[in-house]
């Protein structure tokens, strides 16, 4: 029968397969291990919640010398919005603990030798002292050449700037004093504020969505609750009802997308000769209240637009498509079977979840760490000639030491964060690592549950009287096999997609750097590889999914699996075309149907147009946050479902091939496929066979 069938428990001589890869494996997850420990050694999360000065001091925290002073004060402001602050999590300007934002605008040399010295001198540096002159102060950063009027958000002083008349304003003011008593306008001082303080915005969003996350989380979770209840009835009903339920579901979606469009046809309608309903979407612009769009009479006509294209789209597929829909059907009703024989494989998504979790909140932990292991780099300056100027130094202890004696006119000033270790230069191929070994590592749990679920529904399907000769545990067998005979082989296909996945982080980081070059020809060379690669990612996904099942059937090393799944799968393309991918148009319409109806439950509540019990109308910012959180959690939900009858079906499928080529249906040579399934899909192939010589 050719090659030794490796689906029932372990035979007498099983081999590990690629260890290598297998080695190489566990020594890149010692090393992120190391990775990890040395960023928790050096890294500190808290200067990403708490404020913290140039010192490295917390603001406001008990037991230090900025108990009394929560709030942070940036000297300049504008050096806040440089791309490298969402890097290091730092501003690249001398920063103090206040115990007060600034309420009030001031200059230096205003407020100097006036009764207004004794409020500005709190905004200077705790070692300042009214012992030099103004020029002196500012060059040496003891004190900000301006404060304006701030307000305090996550504990962090920013300007308070709005608009009068249409002319950009801070306070009240609109000019200011420079160091050398010229008038500027104050929009000059602003304008880069104004760049910082769209982070401010973005701040402002962040903590507007988190509010609507705390009073709504109980909703969102019945949503997702009744997503999962939804998901396992759905499954339920497709073991006993496959048929009915695929009928049903088709027929379910097509109710639902054109409900949507009636009723985006009626919002229409409604917001026809209201004042401000006419609007372009162009000329209104991107606005961060989502809400403002519902009111345009033309977000309604786009969104019944698009509806109706799917509804004809999918309408037009059934009907090209019925045949082969009978098809799906006996392939999903032999899945049915094989997942009825092994119903706990319907909770692994479960364990592919938390391992992910796992991971993520792994790789999540080491880039906080690594990037807060930044610290204050103070260097000396010196306008004169000094031979240590540039050199690092300690600003507490400067004034004492032999340097401020080498360097009499030097000054020990912030120069930027980071460090000069070797600890610190590295610190950016560590994150890259970091990034690399996450993709590893989650793909190596995604192709370990690939190759469970295919090793537990091979045993079925290769069982030749169902379910007697199936292993007593044939998922936790599956799960076991693959750990202990193949882990290298799934290390080796996680390693080959993680590596193209790496390389898209790194175009999309090229891509945003090369955004404001005028060179059209590096735009489209760009645009050519990002598109190259995401075809590349998809063919190996595939390619993987597949091959993974040729592993768990014969246990062979993952390039002599993956080139057996290729060519039976070339020698089978009109089977992969027609069958295996009907089933999955099936299974997307039963995700869209779901999370549809939950969707649509989840409007309606967040919107108050129905209410459960009294005084259930939320006070929220933007109800499209949760709205967005259920759908986006019950499609997750539902496609953590179906993925178990989508491993099942190409499984099935794949064993079917295998089946066909090995197999002659004779009594030396019988089929170990159920008689419906062989009777349904040997009769569609006859069919097409007379069709084709009809022709």
């Amino acid at each position: 029968m050719g090659r030794r069938i490796n689906t029932t428990p372990p035979s007498k001589d099983p081999f590990t397969t690629d260890v290598i890869c297998c080695v190489l494996f566990f020594l890149a997850i010692v090393g992120y291990v190391a990775v990890g420990i040395v960023a928790w050694t050096h890294g500190d999360p808290r200067k990403v919640i708490y404020p913290t000065d140039s010192q490295g001091q917390f603001c406001g925290q008990k037991g230090t010398k900025n108990e009394n002073k929560p709030f942070l004060f940036y000297f300049n402001i504008v050096k806040c919005a440089s791309p490298l602050v969402l890097l290091e999590f730092q501003c690249p300007t001398p920063q103090i603990c206040v115990k007060q934002c600034p309420d009030r605008y001031l200059t230096f040399l205003n407020a100097h030798n006036s009764h207004d010295f004794e409020y500005y001198k709190q905004f200077c540096m705790p070692s300042f002292q009214n012992n030099k002159g103004v020029a002196e102060v500012l060059r040496d950063g003891d004190c900000p050449a301006v404060i304006i009027p701030s307000k305090p958000l996550f504990q962090r002083c920013f300007p308070a700037i709005h608009t009068n008349r249409g002319v950009l304003m801070v306070g009240n003011e609109t000019t200011y004093e420079d160091g050398h008593g010229t008038r500027k306008n104050i929009t000059e001082l602003v304008e880069g504020a104004k760049r910082a303080n769209m982070v401010l915005e973005a701040r402002e969003l962040a903590m507007q969505i988190f509010e609507d996350y705390t009073v709504s989380w109980y909703w969102i979770v019945i949503g997702l609750v009744i997503a999962m209840v939804l998901s396992l009835l759905f499954i339920i009903l497709l073991r006993f009802l496959a048929g009915i339920m695929v009928w049903v579901m088709i027929v379910m979606v097509v109710l639902v997308l054109g409900y949507g469009i009636f009723h985006c046809y009626m919002e229409y309608s409604r917001l026809r000769g209201q004042a401000g309903s006419d609007v372009s979407l162009v000329d209104l612009g991107f606005q961060t209240d989502l809400r403002v769009y519902l009111h345009l009479r033309q977000t309604w006509m786009a969104f019944m637009i698009i509806l109706s294209i799917l509804e004809v789209v999918i309408i037009l597929l059934l009907i090209f498509l019925r045949k082969r829909i009978l098809i799906a059907i006996a392939l999903i009703k032999e899945a049915s079977r094989a997942v009825g024989h092994v119903m706990c494989s319907m909770l692994y998504p479960l364990v592919t979840f938390f391992l992910l979790c796992l991971c993520i909140a792994y790789w999540a932990s080491t880039a906080v760490f690594l990037s807060t292991s930044n610290v204050a780099v103070y260097k000396i300056f010196d306008d004169t000639s000094c031979p240590l100027s540039g050199k690092t130094c300690n600003p507490e202890t400067f004034p004492s030491v032999n340097e401020s004696r080498q360097c009499p006119n030097g000054r020990c000033q912030f120069a930027f964060y980071g460090g000069e270790s070797t600890y610190h230069r590295a610190l950016l191929g560590l994150q890259i690592f970091n990034v690399f070994m996450f993709f590893w590592l989650a793909n190596f749990v995604l192709a370990l549950g690939q190759v469970t679920l295919a090793g537990a529904f091979a045993s079925y399907y290769w069982a030749m009287h169902k379910p007697d000769d199936m292993p007593a545990f044939p998922l936790f067998s599956a799960f076991s096999r693959a750990l202990r005979y193949h882990t290298g082989s799934l290390a080796f296909g996680s390693l080959i997609l993680a590596i193209v996945q790496i390389i898209r982080v790194v175009l999309e980081y090229l891509d945003q750097r090369l955004k404001a070059a005028q060179n059209k020809f590096a735009k489209f060379l760009m645009v050519c590889l990002k598109c190259c690669f995401w075809c590349l990612e998809k063919f190996i996904k595939f390619l993987n999914r597949n091959a993974y099942i040729m592993i768990a059937i014969y246990g062979t090393n993952f390039c002599t699996s993956a080139r057996n799944a290729f060519f039976l799968l070339m020698r089978n393309i009109i089977r992969v075309a027609v069958l295996d991918k009907v089933t999955d148009f099936l299974f997307l319409l039963g995700k869209l149907l779901i999370v549809g109806s939950v969707g649509i439950l989840a409007f309606f509540f967040f919107t108050h147009r129905i209410r459960i019990v009294q005084d259930t109308a939320l006070p929220l910012n933007y109800y499209w946050v949760p709205i967005l959180t259920v759908i986006i959690g019950s499609y997750m939900i539902a496609h953590g479902f179906f993925s178990v009858y989508g491993m099942c079906v190409d499984t099935l499928f794949l064993c079917f091939c295998e089946d066909l080529e090995r197999n002659d249906g004779s009594l030396e040579r019988p089929y170990f496929m159920s008689p419906e399934l062989r009777d349904i899909l040997l009769s569609s192939q006859a069919g097409k066979q007379e069709e084709v010589e009809e022709e």
